[in-house]
């Protein structure tokens, strides 16, 4: 009987809807970002926006502020769905490897002077962007030369185009298909914060004229101070990722760009590591397009549709993704290896020996 993509699927993400939707390993953690959303929202709109009901009693601004928070955290919490429940872009995994080029392996045969050629894949190779060429690795869980920008997510064990970052905190990749959602989510996570920062902060302000002082207005409205602290604590959070994010779009880079390596080899010399990762940071010219183009690209282009359908059916011979050198052909291979380094080693010896004879025939 047919199965579904979702139900053979390699990586670790997990599927409801019949694979509709799609969520990270650690999808989890969403009842916790939900509650960090809600859990003040609902204290807000049941305390402090029914104390400025009363204070503008007869005065629509006190209806405008409940309506306001109760659409935006809605609105909100739309981005954090779309962000969390959507293919991020991922690559599918190769049914058919590249095949395997003849490289010599300078360990083989040191000794000796000799190089022994055995079939393996570059790690890497170079592509053409932009006029520019761009070093892509070879991922061997997806079996695939991975494309520009593209890196394998250790979490969710898939590769991710444009993939910016696993976010544990909406369980799932940030790539080329979620990015928009996921910035618009945090972005307006920050204006939320400062909306009920404001709010609770205004409903101090009319309680103190009511009472007098201050320290009577907080022991009236207690909440009110939780959530102006509560919402200055989260907004270094989101607020600081919200202008980090800015910055990386108006130069159009991708967190995974900009990582660096703070460890440095006392030689000065770069290792292979921090030649691919630096390569995207030296040159932001391959990518960039001008700070407004840059916008445009995220916040007005359309966004690629994915490249599976986890909802379709897959013949039985689609499923094996990873199609892979099984344990006979490895082992056959080992012994292909193991039988040409003894024919060699029968060659040298035999040399030597002819050697050796000649020398005792010469001092004979």
């Amino acid at each position: 009987m047919a199965k579904r993509l979702y139900e053979v699927w390699k990586g670790k993400n997990k599927f409801i809807f019949r694979g509709r939707l799609i969520f990270g390993p650690d999808a989890k953690s969403l009842i916790i970002t939900l509650l960090l959303i809600i859990v003040p929202v609902i204290i807000f709109c049941t305390n402090v926006a029914r104390n400025l009901l009363g204070e503008t009693s007869g005065n629509i601004a006190g209806y405008a502020i409940l309506m306001v928070t109760v659409v935006f955290t809605i609105y909100v919490l739309l981005l954090l769905l779309l962000t969390s429940a959507r293919d991020p872009g991922i690559v599918p995994r190769n049914l058919h490897p590249p095949t395997e080029e003849m490289c010599y392996d300078s360990s083989a045969s040191i000794d000796v002077g000799r190089q022994t050629p055995t079939p393996r894949l570059p790690p890497t190779k170079e592509v053409i962007v932009n006029g520019v060429p761009v070093r892509v690795k070879y991922c061997i869980t997806c079996q695939l030369y991975r494309p520009p920008r593209c890196s394998h997510c250790s979490v969710c064990d898939n590769c991710v185009e444009r993939f910016d970052h696993h976010c544990p905190w909406v369980g799932q990749c940030i790539g080329m298909r979620n990015y928009r959602s996921f910035f618009l989510f945090i972005s307006s996570s920050t204006i939320l914060c400062i909306f009920i920062f404001g709010m609770s902060a205004l409903n101090i302000k009319f309680l103190t004229n009511d009472y007098g002082t201050v320290w009577k207005a907080i022991k009236e409205s207690p909440l009110s101070v939780v959530l102006m602290v509560y919402c200055f604590i989260f907004l270094w959070f989101v607020g600081g990722l919200t202008c980090f994010h800015l910055y990386l779009i108006g130069t159009n880079q991708v967190r995974h760009d900009a990582k660096t390596v703070s460890t440095r080899r006392t030689d000065n010399k770069k290792t292979t590591y921090e030649t691919f990762r630096y390569r995207g940071v030296e040159r932001p010219q391959v990518y960039d397009r001008g700070c407004l183009n840059n916008f445009r690209e995220v916040f007005c282009s359309k966004i690629k549709p994915s490249r599976n359908n986890f909802h379709a059916y897959v013949q039985e011979n689609e499923r094996g993704f990873t199609r892979g050198m099984n344990s006979e052909g490895y082992i056959g291979n080992l012994d292909g290896n193991r039988r040409e380094k003894v024919e060699d080693d029968r060659e040298i010896g035999g040399d030597l020996l002819k050697i050796s004879q000649r020398h005792e025939a010469e001092d004979a």
